[in-house]
């Protein structure tokens, strides 16, 4: 094989690559032997077809199977030999071609650029804490307490109130006849939250303990038996117990049924609890801190190929109009999101970073935690759109990476109050907003606009996706 790199200035190469018919007829040679073996044809045994028969018959099959061969591995050989990492797919473009021929054809591709990797070392960045304070942790303690249901038995001739509890056996019918789901034991109803069947718990308002009492109700128009939905029902209620909530006593017997180890811990717990939820959205700003520090970075020229990709994403759902008055706009937002996916993808590779298979189905995990109830419909999405699944890999690449660069920077430790981080964040908010606002040239239109956060998912996801030399369009003159 004869490689030559044409138009060595710039990022777009035009490589001639040349190899010669005896190498073309190699691949050839073992191909027929490769088919000899599993060709039936009718007159010859097994393995016997001579390759003159085959070769009328399964030909120009097989020439154009060698050729894709052919044209795949000596690309991907002629990139990694010259040391050219592809931005997007190299289109390929045959010259001379055939059966028993040389074989010549140019690969017209876009290099990624070079990146001035500085040392992250000077990076700095807000590293936040939130101290919260007693009165907040009693605060949220108070709330769970309400939560927990400690319901104490009435005197018998006690009715029954808006928030009792009430356990009661009942026998329902529909038309005087039994119905498969109309009878229940040790049913427990809080009165006033119309948990059951609508309508129902209203009817149980002034029972009392031992009282019999018959309710008339509509089973639900998604009553598991289809028969009996929307069909009224007679339920005969005998009432077991009325119970009243009272107020949970904060002691460690409480905190231990919570699963800590006394009201000690369960503070501290909830001291985690609500700095946690305080953690991810400050994290988000330390990530936007350090991604906008990367734009001072150099990449000597962003390839226009990925800037017209990134320009299609940001004004997908806008009409042709809106995408031209908005196109400067998204040009420069295409730009630092492309650089600053470059010069994450260029600090990953160089400290080795990869992302584990367990790594990606741990982020999937996380997303159907996230979504209760919705699993399998999560689950199936990712099953059948691997893009998507891409995507989520990016996310975790991204991740490993600026916590990478964590431990290298500097850090600038803030312990800040509850009331602060609200401050802080509700202040990044309305920036976001108002940088989102400026970019929007059509009101009538909502386009999802870049935020730094999500570089990753359109460098990584994206750019990697695109590094790949399968050959996409051939010209065959």
């Amino acid at each position: 094989m004869k490689v030559t790199v044409e138009n060595k200035k710039g990022l777009n190469k035009d490589i001639k690559v040349f190899i010669d018919k005896k190498t073309i007829n190699t691949y050839m040679e073992e191909k027929y032997e490769e088919i000899k073996a599993t060709v039936n044809l009718k007159g010859f045994r097994p393995g016997k077809v001579p390759k003159e028969v085959l070769k009328r018959q399964f030909g120009k099959a097989i020439f154009s199977e060698v050729l894709d061969k052919v044209l795949k591995d000596t690309t991907t050989k002629a990139l990694e030999d010259n040391k050219i990492k592809p931005a997007g797919q190299p289109k390929l473009d045959l010259k001379t071609y055939g059966e028993d021929k040389d074989l010549e054809y140019i690969i017209s591709v876009t290099e990624l650029p070079k990146v001035e990797l500085k040392s992250v070392e000077n990076i700095k960045f807000d590293e936040y804490s939130v101290k919260i304070d007693a009165k907040e942790i009693d605060s949220r303690i108070k709330e769970i307490s309400k939560s927990q249901n400690n319901f104490k038995d009435v005197d018998s001739d006690i009715k029954a109130v808006d928030g009792n509890l009430v356990v009661f056996d009942y026998k329902a019918t529909i038309d005087e006849k039994d119905f498969s789901g109309g009878e229940g034991k040790n049913t427990q109803l809080i009165l006033g939250k119309d948990l059951f069947i609508k309508g129902f718990d209203k009817q149980l308002i002034g029972v009392k303990k031992g009282d019999e009492k018959i309710v008339e109700a509509e089973l639900p128009e998604n009553y598991p038996q289809k028969e009996f939905a929307n069909k009224k029902a007679k339920f005969i209620c005998k009432i077991i117990a009325v119970r009243k909530a009272e107020v949970v006593k904060i002691d460690d017997d409480f905190a231990k049924n919570l699963g800590a180890k006394d009201l000690i811990d369960l503070k501290k717990l909830v001291s985690k609890q609500i700095n946690d939820e305080f953690k991810n959205s400050l994290d988000r700003l330390v990530k936007n801190q350090i991604l906008k520090e990367l734009e001072s970075y150099k990449v000597e020229e962003i390839p226009e190929n990925l800037i017209e990709e990134e320009i299609k994403v940001l004004s997908q759902g806008m009409s042709e109009d809106d995408a031209k008055k908005s196109r400067k706009n998204f040009e420069d937002v295409a730009k630092k999101r492309i650089k600053v996916g470059l010069i994450l993808n260029e600090f990953g590779e160089q400290n080795k970073i990869n992302v584990t298979e367990q790594e990606v189905q741990a982020e999937v995990q996380k997303q159907l935690r996230m979504m209760p109830g919705q699993e399998k419909m999560v689950m199936d999405f990712y099953q059948k759109n691997p893009s998507a699944l891409a995507s989520l890999r990016g996310t975790v690449y991204e991740e490993k990476i600026i916590n990478l660069i964590k431990t290298k920077a500097k850090p600038n430790k803030k312990e800040i109050s509850k009331d602060e981080a609200e401050k802080i964040l509700k202040q990044s908010q309305k920036y976001e907003h108002n940088h989102d606002h400026n970019h929007e040239d059509s009101k009538e239109k909502k386009v999802s606009k870049p935020k730094t956060s999500t570089t990753k998912a359109k460098s990584k996801a994206t750019v990697a996706k695109k590094l790949t030399t399968k050959v996409k369009k051939v010209s065959k003159k």
